[in-house]
């Protein structure tokens, strides 16, 4: 766990505590129990690290019959608690939330990552994240099978027509970017036409967005960056999902970027009752 993942799991808790657990304030019965985990839905599961995490503060015994990325089938055991009932009840809601969001995001990408498997393309998520959940919903993905974009502002440089207002000559304007940014650092130039993918062609960049453009451009696209320079990656982005994803995958693009993969998700359905027996 990185910083930014201890500071949400524990702002999560002290969301939902607030001034604390009532029911621990009465002292009564407060017994340790057992308590299973399962789960209502077909899926994929992510979330294994929050799930533990939570677990060891607040010295909570755990078995966890599943771990990241593995398949899910609804009415699946997929761990067993054992606490102080105080302790079960205050942190419930927030492990459930951590591994029911995470898990929602790896099995929306699973199912899009199964429908353009037999292409030779990568799906990559986008900064299209939650405010604060961004590494968290990032990590999902992963589990799911997909591949994350770039994380921040701070680690690739996507250039797009905002960019390039009062600039006349792109390679130029690239070149100057070169010597201002660390050496291995990835140039990516967001493009609406084929016109603008003739320019983008001609400038020293790793790669090329096709924005909202439909398959027989993005098809005409691949055509010309086969002709000009095959060492520029081509992904296809802008409102596609599981009804168009694998025509996008078809055009011969090297990458595919879907938001939906995390804004689309539906939490899975688990649910946290006491052992039987």
């Amino acid at each position: 766990m990185i910083e930014s993942e201890i500071e949400l799991v524990k702002k999560e808790l002290a969301i939902d505590l607030g001034r604390g657990d009532l029911f621990s304030k009465l002292e009564l019965f407060d017994d340790v129990i057992s308590v299973d985990i399962k789960s209502k839905s077909d899926g994929i599961f992510a979330g294994e690290k929050y799930f533990k995490y939570i677990c060891n503060m607040y010295n909570i015994k755990y078995e966890l019959f599943i771990k990241d990325k593995d398949t899910i089938k609804k009415g699946q055991k997929l761990a067993n608690l054992k606490a102080n009932k105080s302790v079960i009840l205050k942190t419930e809601r927030s492990i459930l939330n951590f591994i029911q969001h995470a898990s929602g995001i790896a099995s929306k990408t699973h199912n899009m990552m199964s429908l353009i498997k037999d292409y030779n393309v990568v799906l990559l998520d986008t900064r299209k994240t939650r405010p604060g959940l961004r590494v968290l919903e990032k990590y999902a993905v992963r589990c799911g099978g997909a591949s994350n974009h770039r994380m921040g502002l701070d680690d690739c440089i996507m250039l797009k027509d905002t960019h390039f207002l009062g600039v006349s000559n792109w390679q130029e304007y690239v070149k100057e970017l070169r010597k201002k940014i660390p050496f291995y650092t990835p140039i990516e130039i967001e493009c609406d036409t084929i016109d603008e993918v003739k320019k983008a062609l001609e400038c020293d960049i790793n790669a090329i967005l096709l924005d909202n453009m439909d398959y027989e451009t993005c098809k005409n696209a691949v055509l010309l960056r086969n002709e000009k320079a095959r060492h520029i990656k081509l992904e296809a982005s802008g409102n596609i999902n599981e009804n168009n994803i694998i025509f996008y995958a078809k055009t011969g693009v090297d990458a595919i970027s879907s938001g939906c993969i995390i804004y689309d998700a539906i939490w899975l359905d688990f649910s946290m009752r006491p052992s039987n027996g």
